[in-house]
């Protein structure tokens, strides 16, 4: 693998895929009503707030897909591959770590030591350390490899985090310098949803599709980060999808048409209603291989939109999630 160009470019390009506005409105609006949620009086400590030391960690090989892969569906984890015999990484890796707990839970920095995890090396094409990446709800972004300077690295953060909040809704998580020992989770703030999700599994029981498709955007409309409206949205739009689908024309077009991503798309999304899961995934990231551009991206998104079907946490989608990654780097 020939070396890359460590550039923002991605990123740059990605930010400018969806309007920031109201994306971003959504994710401060969260973010203040878990504050709000976290204490009545000015010093109590938010529900579920992390230390800032839970915001640097130490990844490896066996981790890596538990630590960085399914915690970046949560917040922006960027990845510091170093070497205790790296001078350059001496200066880079602790301006990191400052400017990771400065940036008060919207970022996660995990480090990784080359020389203990050859493998990762290889799989990322790194030529020379430091090298930095970013993983954000899966996908991977170079970021800069070497010495750059700490306003450029400011920079390079910031979108970063700009569009962690606008493309995917992450909102990050909350930091209390007082607590001890906490796990890094979702500052996922708490609402009257009951009755909305409620409303949404008796519209999907009664095969009103359309009315729990309304139902779960209208708790994602308030709390983007509602991980069971983000599940049931997933799997109510698949149904929509396949309802007026003719199987059989689906998989002979697809069969026909291996490059084509709206043939192959669409046999995904059968594979994955008829419980063949690996099936679906597989189908996404081999046509992800052999397209470009517009096409490959429109496929990414949508094995991303089949991971939401599954959950962040089954085996299936920590495999996809790295064999996505693989193709695209």
């Amino acid at each position: 693998m020939q070396p890359r160009n460590m550039s923002m470019s991605g990123v740059v390009d990605l930010a400018a895929v969806k309007a920031a506005g109201e994306a971003k409105a959504k994710a401060e609006q969260a973010r203040a009503e878990a504050n709000r949620q976290g204490g009545a009086g000015a010093d109590a400590a938010p529900t579920g707030a992390v230390p800032p030391s839970a915001l640097v960690i130490d990844v490896d090989e066996a981790g890596f897909d538990r630590d960085v892969i399914q915690l970046s569906d949560q917040v922006p984890v960027v990845l510091d591959f170093w070497a205790e015999w790296c001078e350059p990484c001496k200066q880079l890796s602790p301006l990191l770590e400052r400017l990771t707990v400065e940036a008060n839970g919207r970022l996660v920095l995990a480090k990784v030591d080359v020389d203990a995890n050859q493998l990762l090396m290889q799989q990322f094409g790194i030529q020379g350390i430091p090298a930095v990446f970013a993983v954000v709800a899966g996908q991977v972004l170079p970021l800069f490899q070497g010495a750059v300077p700490e306003q450029q690295i400011r920079e390079t953060l910031a979108q970063l985090v700009q569009v962690a909040e606008e493309r995917f809704g992450l909102i990050g998580v909350q930091v209390d310098p007082s607590a001890e020992g906490a796990p890094v989770e979702t500052a996922e703030p708490v609402g009257p949803y009951d009755a909305l999700l409620e409303a949404a599994v008796v519209a999907l029981d009664a095969g009103d599709l359309a009315g729990a498709v309304q139902a779960y955007k209208n708790v994602l409309a308030d709390a983007p980060a509602n991980t069971e409206a983000r599940l049931g949205l997933a799997q109510a739009e698949l149904l929509v999808r396949v309802q007026d689908m003719n199987p059989q024309a689906v998989r002979t077009a697809a069969a026909e048409n291996p490059k084509d991503p709206a043939a192959q798309i669409a046999a995904a999304d059968l594979d994955l209603v008829g419980g063949h899961v690996e099936d679906a995934f597989g189908r996404l990231v081999d046509t992800v291989r052999v397209t470009f551009g517009d096409d490959r991206d429109t496929v990414r998104l949508r094995l991303l939109e089949l991971f939401e079907v599954i959950g962040a946490d089954d085996p299936r989608v920590s495999a996809a999630r790295t064999a996505l990654a693989r193709v695209l780097f």
